[in-house]
This record gives C-alpha cells, structure tokens and sequence, in this order.
C-alpha cells in the first residue's frame, strides 16, 4: 500500500517552505519536487529553454508572472491561459523561471522591469525560463497537473500579484495567423514529479519537537533515517494531514521494528527475546535549568533494560549500550497525558513509591523508569499509542523476567547482624542469617500489609501474623533500598498477573486512553 500525498518542505534558514509530494511505502519514505523534463525528440538538458513566443491580438503572449528581486526570488510564471500563445509552445509552464528576455538576463530583475521589457519587446519575444524546483509557497503556484489534484493553492491570494501580460479578450473569437505551436521534430517537454530524497524507515525516528527542545511544531514534523539524513521539515496544510501521515509513518516505522525484533530473535536463546525497542527522548537538565531532550534507543530484552544512543544493529552492539539494568529492579511510571478536554492527568500507576516531576513541560506522551539508588530516567515518545505499548512490554518483560528468575536474594544487616533478604516468586518474603543460614522469619506476599522507608536505606515492613492476625514489623537496612523495593514490587505485581491477568490490564491509563479515544 502506496500513500502519496502533497506537502510543503520547510527551509529554517529561509525561512520559505515549497511545495513537494511525498510518496510511502512499506520501506521507504520518497519527496519528490516537482521538474520539466524533456520527454521526447532532442536530448539536451530542460534545465534552460529557450522559446520564442508570438504576441497574439487577442491574448497576447497568454502568461501572468509574480515575484521578482524585491521579493528576493526570481520572476516566475503564475498562470498560463488555455489555447495562448504560451500554452501553444508547450514548452512553457508554471512555476518556469524566467532568466532572460530578448537576451537581456532579468535574474536580479525588479516585477516591474520584467512586466515592462515583456509589454515593449515587440511582437516576438525570445525568453529562456528554468523551471523553479523550490519555489516559496507564498508564490501560491498552483501546483496543476501530474499529480494529485489537491490544489491547496487556489482561494488564497498571495502578497504578491499576478502581472497578465494578456488581454482580457477571449482567445476563441479568431485563430491567430502564425500561432506559437511546436514544431513536429522540436523536443517536447512534461512537468513531472521527480525523486529527490529517499529516506529508509527500517530504525528511522520521528521528531514534531524543535530539536531538543519542548517546543511542538505546528502541523510539521521531520523523520531521520538510521544514517542521520533527515527529511527536512514536513509541513502540512491542516492537523489532520499532519497527523494522519505521522500515524502511517510511524505504522510503518514499527513494522519494521518488529521485523528487525524478530531477526535478532533467531540469535537469541528463549530466555534472551527482545520483548520491544524503539526510539525515545530523554530529558536532561540544562544548565539555566531549561529542558534538554536527546534521542535514545530503548530496548527490553532477556533479564535487562538497555539505553543506547544508536540503535544495535549487531550481537555485539549489546555490550555498548550507556546504560544497561536488571528488569526486576526498575520501576515503569507514566507521567501525563493530553486527554479530550485538553487537560492532563497525572497517573500514579504504582502506590506507594511517589516521586515528584516538575510536569511543565509541553510533551504529552511521558513516562520515568526509575532505576536503583533513587536515580531516574525519564523519557518523552511521540504518540499515546507507542506509550500504551511500552507500559505493556515493560509488564511483560517483567513478569517473564520474575518468573524465569523465581527468587533474588540481597545482602542487609539490623542491629550489627548480617543477614539475607529473599524476595521468591513462590515463597513470599524470608529473612536468613547470611553465616548460620538459619531462617529468621517468612511471610507470603499476600500477609504484607504496608512499607514504610527513610529514603535512604532502612525500610519497615508491616506483615499480618496468620495466626494472631497482630500486625508485625520487620526492620531491615539495604545498600541500594531502591533496587530491593523496586524488586519487591515486581514480584508482587508478577504474583497478581498471573492470579489475575485481568486486574493488570485494567489498571492501564495509557490503555485506557487509547481505547476511549
């Protein structure tokens, strides 16, 4: 399935954005420009052509021109009549830029010098024109044919105007006697859509933020390919459009995602499946504390969460990633999202462990993957889709990491003894002398009633006795009492899911809001 459609590309240097089409298929991202082409009879380059154009009584030379060096682009042909005399060359075409008349060059010529040399050049005029691949959209060519008929053009009326170097008469009243008509071995010429960028999707990422920062670009988006070569700016003329290429994008970009999971998988052992991968941004903080946002490629595979900054391409990419954490011991949170009304929710998934954000930021789709010692990571990805996807895979690879690890055990000590602390998915909760291994004391998941910590590295942990159903508390101190809580929670949420898958997917919010939406 082919999608094809027109677009604007904008230049933040210029500051001018020009009309092109964009072609996508399964694989590959295609912009094409618009060109004249020689399609048949001489050879040489339809770069410069060269025309000679009889004035006619009735219509005179059968062209409107626009723009000139005031404007800082080139005069430029802005209509062509039917049945004129500068439709009857077919050699001459919208969008042509006219580089000189009667040989005079015009290219740093004024609208008015040009409109004047035209009206006084006598009844044949010879011009040379080159076709203007970028014209500026505030032109407001009509784009006309190949192509698409979508005429975004027609109904807006340019700052600048149309100079008709015709009459008003109707051509239909009396054949000119000599027309401008090509002659049978003169080479003829078609405005054609031609390629001039292709972008590869297979690992490529999409950007509707100005780079790096939180600032959302109105209708506009660019995608970069694995190599770094970016689209450029891709503007579009409503929300829309914008957004209906940004889902088809992004569809495609995932496939293909997922046939590269599935590649990587033939290599791997059970026990070592990528679960899910994709490109994000991270948040940073910059120096006059304003937001930074990088590209990151996240990955779940096996036992661990891997952040790189490329993608891994082959087995040996994975020992190069920035940062790589066990599974059981990481902690996914979302942030907000932009509901219906335009308000946003904060969505404390998982109680108990809170942890505060300055939530001010313009991104919508956010989450944090909290990771030991109390540090952070927090990231922003494009749609409310990839976000549902991600709070899923990281339950996922979880759940399967818990249930493939069965049990952890961390090194603690209270009151100057050094004892073992084992989280076990079968087991719940014991606490052993590390010398003797004699067993201190043992609880089920489901006889822990509440935590309290320091934020540092004691914990209290209030379990139910069976028997008295007294309240006991069990104080412990850790190195890294982030990892061992983040540990406990996973086991707890593995042991729900597998009583009752259904209770975890009603607690999605990011779900919640695909589904309502």
């Amino acid at each position: 399935q082919t999608k094809t459609g027109i677009a604007l590309l904008y230049d933040e240097v210029s500051e001018n954005a020009y009309d092109i089409r964009l072609k996508l298929t399964k694989e590959v991202l295609t912009i094409q420009k618009q060109d004249v082409v020689c399609v048949s009879g001489s050879d040489h380059s339809a770069n410069h052509r060269t025309v000679t154009l009889r004035r006619q009584p009735v219509g005179g030379l059968g062209l409107s021109i626009k723009g000139g060096a005031e404007h800082k682009v080139p005069v430029v042909i802005s209509k062509i009549f039917k049945d004129q005399a500068a439709e009857q060359t077919g050699m001459l075409f919208i969008g042509d830029a006219i580089i000189q008349v009667n040989g005079i060059n015009v290219e740093s010529a004024t609208h008015e010098e040009v409109v004047h040399l035209l009206r006084n050049a006598g009844d044949e005029v010879t011009i040379t024109v080159q076709y203007l691949r970028e014209a500026p959209s505030f032109l407001k060519l009509p784009l006309g044919s190949p192509g698409p008929s979508s005429d975004h053009s027609s109904g807006t009326s340019s700052p600048l105007f149309d100079s008709g170097l015709h009459l008003n008469g109707n051509s239909t009243n009396t054949a000119p006697s000599s027309p401008s008509s090509p002659i049978a071995n003169e080479p003829k010429y078609e405005k054609r859509w031609l390629d001039t960028l292709s972008v590869p999707l297979s690992m490529a990422r999409i950007s509707r933020y100005k780079t790096g920062t939180d600032k959302l670009r109105s209708n506009a988006f660019e995608v970069l390919a694995l190599d770094g070569v970016s689209t450029g700016i891709l503007q579009f003329y409503t929300a829309q459009e914008s957004a209906d290429w940004l889902r088809a994008m992004s569809t495609n970009i995932s496939d293909l995602t997922l046939q590269n999971m599935k590649m990587a998988n033939k290599c791997c052992s059970p026990s070592d499946q990528v679960i899910h991968m994709g490109w994000v941004n991270e948040r940073f903080e910059g120096a006059d504390s304003s937001h930074l946002y990088k590209f990151k490629f996240l990955a779940l595979k096996g036992s661990s969460f891997y952040i790189f900054s490329t993608p891994p391409v082959s087995t040996l990419d994975w020992v190069r990633a920035e940062k790589i954490y066990n599974l059981c011991e990481v902690l996914f949170k979302i942030h907000k999202l932009w509901l219906a009304d335009d308000c946003w929710l904060q969505a404390s998934l998982y109680l108990g462990i809170h942890q505060d954000f300055d939530l001010e930021d313009q991104r919508p789709y956010c989450f944090s993957v909290m990771v030991g010692h109390g540090k952070s990571h927090y990231f922003s990805v494009e749609l409310g889709s990839e976000l549902a996807m991600w709070e899923k895979s990281f339950q996922r690879a979880i759940f399967l990491e818990v249930q493939r690890t069965g049990s952890k055990t961390y090194m603690c000590s209270w009151q100057g003894d050094t004892l073992c602390f084992t989280v076990d998915f079968a087991l719940g909760f014991t606490c052993f002398d590390s010398k003797t291994k004699n067993v201190l004391w043992r609880f089920k998941f489901s006889q822990l009633k509440g935590s309290s910590d320091d934020g540092k590295t004691r914990v209290k942990l209030l379990f139910q006795n069976l028997d008295t159903k007294q309240i006991e508390t069990k104080e412990l101190e850790f190195q890294d009492l982030t990892a061992v809580l983040h540990c406990i929670h996973s086991f707890i949420a593995a042991k729900v899911a597998s009583v009752d898958p259904v209770f975890i997917d009603s607690q999605s919010i990011a779900r919640k809001y695909m589904y309502s939406n």
